[in-house]
């Protein structure tokens, strides 16, 4: 900013609002008002700052501020726009000031037109997360008269909307409209079905819409794998969590280590007594590339709450570069006194 002020860039409000966006992204909020400070002694804010402004007071739900804010807004002749209110009845909603919510939404809406289409979408979010299925309705009935065809976005918004209003039939009736004006096979519009009858334990129905819409053309992605995974790892469904988490990991080029998942998985493993499922977990990890001193402790106390001694681990840890810690040396002590188990595929 020195630099830019030396070379007398900073008259406009641009190189602030790049600067507030900044911040605002790497969640250094704090930085915030002295940047607008900075801006207003040496140039006016436009309505993106403020908008920008009114961001970074939603982020920390200080309805107090952003009140201020919106005020100073219309004391410089600014006019909001639809960005503005957007922000606004989002951090209403998310302090539960729904009265207050309703009526910037409103502002919202008449500030929305064809040449703001991303507005729209926004309404049908905010009015979801207001409860308003009517409203969400409407908006979508507009939508579609306001212009030719809905996108794949568009129809990811109205769909997610219906599920999160408990309407899955009509969730199912806009994504067979979807099947039937979009040829793009979009697999994101695809999960979101899966993913709503996943988190009602539906596996079966999961299972047989899957199958349904890769024989019309839709590829599963990780986060179609990953669905099931999770879905099959609640329902401590061991064999069929394997499948999945092996199905998932093979479909990225790299996969980044998650956890929680691999803690749950080895919980639930541990509790059966699964010796077998923890050799195969161990066997998608290490060919993943990830595994540790953590990992194979984990592993360790499922053999040890089977009464039953895993052989050449030790071996294995030193063959994969893993360092033993003082539990991975009191697992093994443990297991060395218990009946010999057959070498696991993974450790041989």
């Amino acid at each position: 900013m020195l630099k830019m002020s030396e070379c007398d860039f900073l008259r406009c409000p641009l190189p602030y609002n790049h600067m507030l966006s900044l911040y605002i992204s790497n969640g250094k909020l704090e930085k915030v008002p002295k940047i607008i400070q900075e801006l207003k002694m040496n140039t006016s804010p436009d309505v993106v700052t403020f908008n920008l402004w009114l961001t970074a007071c939603a982020s920390q739900n200080d309805v107090e501020t952003a009140e201020r804010v919106l005020l100073e807004l219309k004391k410089t002749k600014i006019d909001p726009d639809w960005v503005t209110y957007s922000t606004l009845t989002n951090l209403y909603i998310k302090t539960a000031c729904l009265e207050k919510a309703g009526s910037t939404v409103k502002e919202m809406e008449n500030r929305t037109s064809r040449k703001t289409r991303v507005a729209f979408s926004s309404l049908l979010s905010l009015h979801t997360n207001m409860g308003n299925k009517d409203d969400v309705n409407r908006i979508w009935k507009k939508m579609k008269a306001s212009f030719r065809k809905m996108n794949d976005n568009e129809y990811i918004c109205i769909i997610s909307s219906m599920v999160k209003l408990g309407d899955i039939a009509g969730a199912e009736d806009l994504y067979r409209e979807w099947e039937s004006v979009s040829g793009t096979n979009d697999v994101r519009v695809s999960n979101i079905l899966l993913a709503s009858y996943i988190n009602q334990d539906q596996m079966e129905l999961a299972e047989s819409f899957c199958n349904q819409i890769v024989q019309k053309g839709v590829i599963p992605c990780y986060t179609t794998w990953e669905l099931f995974t999770w879905g099959y790892l609640k329902r401590k469904d061991v064999e069929k969590f394997l499948d999945y988490f092996s199905k998932a990991i093979s479909s990225v080029n790299k996969w980044r280590l998650d956890q929680i998942l691999v803690q749950e998985a080895f919980k639930i493993i541990e509790k059966q007594a699964h010796t077998q499922g923890a050799d195969q977990l161990l066997d998608i990890l290490r060919n993943a590339g990830h595994v540790n001193t953590d990992i194979y402790n984990l592993f360790l106390k499922v053999y040890a709450t089977a009464g039953k001694m895993p052989l050449i681990v030790a071996e294995r840890m030193r063959k994969d570069n893993v360092k033993l810690d003082k539990e991975t040396q009191r697992l093994l002590d443990l297991t060395s006194k218990m009946c010999v188990s057959d070498v696991s595929r993974n450790l041989s």
